[in-house]
Parts: structure tokens; C-alpha cells; sequence
């Protein structure tokens, strides 16, 4: 049967919707575990790109989602006020820092809600150019694709008036000295010359860039970033997509670097695997125009009904806590394989947001391993673990595993790993083998 269904996704699924890594077609999933046709059981350390926060079939979401489906008031939030999406509403206003009135908007991707941001904040404030940077994924749509700067979108057409920065990267530093201070006086050569500030909407900013290689930028630089913005009146979003609702170690990614957003996209483990997005913003800004950012099943009651279970079980079930200390056992794990594999360059991240690169001389020009990392990830598969990767250069293995992961599921991984990367290392994954497999 998975085969069959392999057969039938290539023949009836369009590749342009596609990034395989290797040929799995799961029939079910059980907590941190994706289940084969044939029953064997996968250890999940993508967490479907990190969708899936409280890993598969969870009693609380299964719950939630069949309540909400056996009495719908309405199956949309546009002609109705539903009392499932207004108290979602009201408690992700709860749980976001500060005492700015504030609205929340629902859609059904992070892609939908930072291309409504985009959307938004150029009509309401009249300004035209975004700050954002190289390496930056914020969907795969119109609007958010043209503030984005990840090498899978090259063929997409940039916004016109767009800023391009630097993330700051410490393992491959864009400059000898002074990482940050020369990428913010990069931007206020910017502002004094071709880019007054007075024409910039807004900054996009990714608390960890996560897509463009799972990169931490130096404490503080995010924080001048902002405090530059803010003087100029430039609205301040932080994507929090993939890297929000505790998979950081904290509620909110942000609050690691400190920041004071305008604007907040969610989504991905937001609606329990279900599609669901949400932007929190100034009322102000959020009233714009009646109609203005219109989807007819957004804020649909099963949705948001699943997005207030994610919440309620990401704090009773203390998640937070158990992303940071499962978190540190994997980095450090990691660091631990790099003294016996000299393809791992690097072990990053922040909680349950965690990149490994690999790298084919980590002690001279740090090339990037791209054949190695895809013949990794397909070994992994093959001994029961799912693991992506990602980097503009695609060679960082990414996890964002569920935050219901133990520290048993864990350690087992890590077993997984080091017997893939000797496997790679010896020689027993052909370049044929993965060659139908190009992810990124």
C-alpha cells in the first residue's frame, strides 16, 4: 500500500506542492511517532515542519475538533460573530506582552496572515518599502513571498522598494568584526541615502531565521533593530510561525531578544495540525477597512477550537518547560555526535528550534554538505526516524519535533543519528538512492 500511494502522489499530486525527502506515506500518527502502512513506527523530529506542537492524535485536539464539529453555528467568522473564535481571539491577546489595545485577525497559514500584514500596512500607512532579510521564509504567497529572501523562492518576483539586510549569522559571520553593528550601520547608511525611513511600513523580523538555516542572531541586535524602527515610526512584525507558542522555551520567541512587536503572525502548531493562522496587531491598524482581508472559512469554529486546546494544553501540560529541557538534551547530544562526526559544523537553536549543519571541513572554509545532509536524512528514514533539512545551502538539519517529546524519545534519535551519520560516513548511501529526493 505505500508504495501504492507513493505511485498514486507522484502521478496526481503536483511536484510544485512538494518537498520529499525521502518516500514516506504515513496511514496514522501517535504522539511523537508518524505510522507506515506496514506498522512500523517513525520517531518525528520535524513535527510535519512543526506543525504538529502537540504531536498526532492528541486526546485534547481529537476531543476539541469532534465537539465543535457536531454543533457548528456557522462553518466562517465572515458574516457571523462566533463565540469560539472570539474567545481564541481573547485569549491570544491574553498571552501577548503589552497594553497597546490590540485585534486579532484569523486565516488558515502563516503564509495568509504575514501576506495579510503586507497588504495591510502598506495601504493603511501610505509607505510602500518593508525592511526584511536575506535568507527570510514568511509564506508562499503573493504578499508574503515578496518580503521574503529564501534561495527556494528565486523564482518568485520581489516587491518593489524591498530592504534586503544580512541576518546576522556567528557561525558564517558576513563580517571580520563587529556582526551587528556593521549590519545596523549598514541600514543607517540606508535611511541617510537611497531609503528614507519615512517610506519603510514596517521591518519583518524571525526571532530564530528558521527556514534560512535555524540561526540565532547575537543577543541584542534585534532589540537595536527595533528601537531604530520605532523611532522612525516603522511598524515592527515578528514572525513567530514556526518558532512561537513555546517551542523556544518560552511563550513567544521574541522574548528571548526582548521585543515590544506592533504586529504578531501565528500559525503552524497553532490549530493542532489543522489549518489556522492568526495576527495579533494595533486596533488602530487592525480596523482599517471593512472587508478588507476576507477568507470564508477562516475563524471556522473546529479550527479555532483546536487553537484554544494547543494554548490550554501547551500551559497545563507545562510544554514551555518541557521544550527547553528536552531542548537541552538534544543540543548538547549533538554536540557530543560532532566530536565523533566531523560533518557536523554547528548545533544552534533555542528549546525545541534546533539546527545542526553540516559542513565537509569545519575547520577550514565550512563548505557546505549538501549531498551528505540529504544521504543523512534518508538514512535516518530508512533506521525509523523523520527528520528534515533546510539553509540556503540546504545542508542544516532541522528539528522541531512536538513539544510533548520525552526525554527517552530523544536520546533515541540521537542513537538514529549516529548510526545514520556513520552509515553516510562509510559509504552505504548512494547518490542513486536519493537522487529522486531533492528536497530543497
Amino acid at each position: 500500500m505505500t508504495k501504492n500511494l507513493i505511485n498514486r502522489d507522484n502521478k496526481f499530486i503536483a511536484g510544485i506542492e512538494k518537498i520529499r525527502f525521502f518516500p514516506i506515506a504515513p496511514v496514522g500518527g501517535e504522539g511523537c511517532y508518524i505510522i507506515e502502512e506496514n506498522g512500523r513506527r517513525l520517531l518525528d523530529f520535524a513535527g510535519s515542519w512543526g506543525a504538529a506542537g502537540l504531536g498526532y492524535s492528541h486526546p485534547a485536539i481529537t476531543e476539541a475538533i469532534t465537539r465543535a464539529s457536531q454543533s457548528m453555528a456557522s462553518s466562517s467568522l465572515l458574516s457571523y460573530a462566533s463565540e469560539p473564535a472570539i474567545t481564541l481571539a481573547e485569549e491570544l491577546l491574553s498571552i501577548v506582552p503589552g497594553d497597546t489595545p490590540r485585534k486579532v485577525w484569523f486565516g488558515h497559514s502563516g503564509s495568509d496572515a504575514n501576506d495579510m500584514i503586507v497588504r495591510l500596512l502598506e495601504a493603511s500607512t501610505g509607505r510602500k518599502k518593508f525592511i526584511t532579510f536575506h535568507g527570510a521564509y514568511h509564506g508562499g504567497v503573493t504578499g508574503s513571498m515578496s518580503i521574503s529572501g529564501h534561495s527556494s523562492q528565486e523564482h518568485s518576483p520581489k516587491r518593489e522598494g524591498v530592504i534586503y539586510l544580512p541576518y546576522p549569522n556567528p557561525y558564517r559571520p558576513q563580517f571580520d568584526d563587529n556582526l551587528s553593528e556593521n549590519i545596523l550601520k549598514r541600514l543607517d547608511e540606508l535611511f541617510d541615502t537611497s531609503c528614507p525611513p519615512k517610506e519603510v511600513a514596517a521591518v519583518f523580523i524571525e526571532p530564530i531565521q528558521s527556514d534560512g538555516g535555524v540561526i540565532v542572531p547575537p543577543y541584542g541586535f534585534m532589540k537595536s533593530l527595533e528601537k531604530r524602527c520605532k523611532t522612525y515610526g516603522i511598524q515592527v512584525v515578528v514572525d513567530e510561525v514556526k518558532v512561537g507558542l513555546g517551542r523556544s522555551g518560552l511563550m513567544h520567541a521574541f522574548e528571548h531578544e526582548d521585543l515590544t512587536p506592533d504586529f504578531i503572525s501565528f500559525g503552524k502548531a497553532l490549530g493542532g495540525g489543522l489549518p489556522l493562522s492568526a495576527v495579533v496587531g494595533p486596533t488602530e491598524l487592525m480596523d482599517f477597512a471593512p472587508a478588507f482581508s476576507i477568507m470564508t472559512a477562516s475563524g471556522n469554529p473546529v479550527s479555532v477550537s483546536a487553537g484554544r486546546t494547543v494554548l490550554k494544553t501547551i500551559q497545563n501540560e507545562d510544554l514551555i518547560a518541557n521544550a527547553k529541557f528536552v531542548g537541552k538534551i538534544l543540543q548538547e547530544g549533538f554536540k557530543q555526535l560532532a566530536n565523533k562526526h566531523e560533518l557536523i559544523g554547528d548545533v544552534r537553536g533555542r528549546g525545541l528550534a534546533i539546527g545542526v549543519e553540516l559542513v565537509s571541513d569545519r575547520y577550514k572554509d565550512k563548505k557546505a554538505a549538501k549531498l551528505e545532509t540529504a544521504k543523512v536524512v534518508y538514512r535516518a528514514y530508512e533506521l525509523g526516524l523523520v527528520i528534515f533539512y533546510v539553509g540556503m545551502e540546504s545542508n542544516v538539519l532541522e528539528l522541531t519535533p512536538p513539544l510533548i517529546m520525552s526525554e527517552k524519545e530523544a536520546n533515541l534519535g540521537l542513537e538514529i543519528l549516529d548510526k545514520a551519520f556513520t552509515d553516510v560516513s562509510n559509504g552505504l548511501v548512494s547518490e542513486s538512492a536519493i537522487e529522486k529526493y531533492k528536497g530543497w
